[in-house]
């Protein structure tokens, strides 16, 4: 695989299960609705500024909670296409993992805790399977680490509501060993969140780590919902209506909120699979970081 060559000719193409051997490097966006995200603009200019060569990015869109089958046929394809190094996973980890476990040669220990897969690589003929999110949701929240959280969801970005996935993330804290204590609570209806949200000591942190106001209308709390005096409030979701983001800025200056977007966590979480797909490390602080940043930045203009 050759990745040095100058580039020619990059482009982007959004399909469904359209897959078809790579011309090119090509790395691929596996999520709902991927024509929609920013880093199909954003990765031409990185690309460029990095000189990752003769390459281009492809989203495959599946349905939440597809067939097996789908999954392993994704899977497969980018396994034995040569020109095709690897792929981002959004709202399709736990699933994708769960099917298609055995066709990973190796699994990194985030995505064996966890079992979920945000990032399929290969190298030396092994595919690769990793779970990016502890390690690029740690950069984003570096800078404004709270005193307590609440974290509304239990699938994908936190690791979606439903008993079973609920059970799922208890076990993953209990191979852990941690000594924070932990409070899971199923709650179906926003107002339930509410409730939960209006205990919150001050300086906590909400975060939204569901599907809502991304991958399905709504939020997980109400317009009435009352965050906590200092609160710190982030959503993850990074397109879409973004309700919960609205929700708080509208009560930003109100009750003291430090809202925080999606931005980072965005910008951190494709910095590192894009390393790992092209065997380079990128810079993740540091004067060429903000020059990569600033390149996003203007994608986001």
């Amino acid at each position: 695989m050759c990745y040095s060559r100058k580039i020619k000719d990059i482009m982007i193409i959004v399909s469904d299960l359209n897959l078809r051997p790579a011309r090119r490097a090509t790395i691929y966006f596996i999520g709902v609705s991927t024509a929609k995200s920013m880093i199909m603009r954003v990765f031409l200019a990185w690309a460029r500024a990095r000189d990752l060569g003769d390459c281009e990015i492809r989203g495959i869109d599946l349905a939440l909670h597809y067939p097996p089958e789908r999954y392993r046929r994704v899977v497969g394809f980018i396994r034995d296409d040569p020109l095709s190094p690897g792929a981002l996973v959004s709202t399709h980890k736990i699933d994708l993992l769960h099917d298609c476990r055995d066709m990973f040669d190796e699994l990194d220990g985030f995505a064996s805790l966890m079992g979920e897969v945000s990032s399929i690589a290969k190298r030396d003929g092994r595919l690769l399977g990793a779970a990016k999110d502890p390690i690029t949701i740690e950069l984003a929240l570096t800078a404004f680490l709270p005193n307590s959280a609440f974290i509304l969801g239990a699938g994908g970005s936190s690791i979606a509501m439903s008993p079973r996935r609920s059970e799922g993330m208890k076990a993953v804290h209990s191979r852990q060993s941690l000594s924070v204590p932990i409070e899971y609570v199923l709650t179906p209806l926003p107002s339930s969140n509410d409730e939960i949200m209006a205990r919150l000591p001050a300086g906590s942190l909400v975060v939204n780590a569901t599907g809502f106001g991304k991958d399905a209308p709504g939020s997980s709390i109400t317009d009435a919902a009352a965050f906590p005096a200092s609160d710190f409030a982030w959503d993850f979701s990074y397109r879409g209506d973004l309700d919960l983001l609205r929700q708080a800025r509208a009560k930003e200056r109100a009750q003291g909120l430090h809202v925080e977007d999606w931005w980072l966590y965005f910008i951190f979480g494709w910095l590192v699979v894009i390393g790992e797909f092209f065997h380079r490390a990128l810079p993740l602080q540091g004067q060429l970081f903000d020059e990569l940043r600033t390149i996003a930045e203007r994608s986001r203009e």
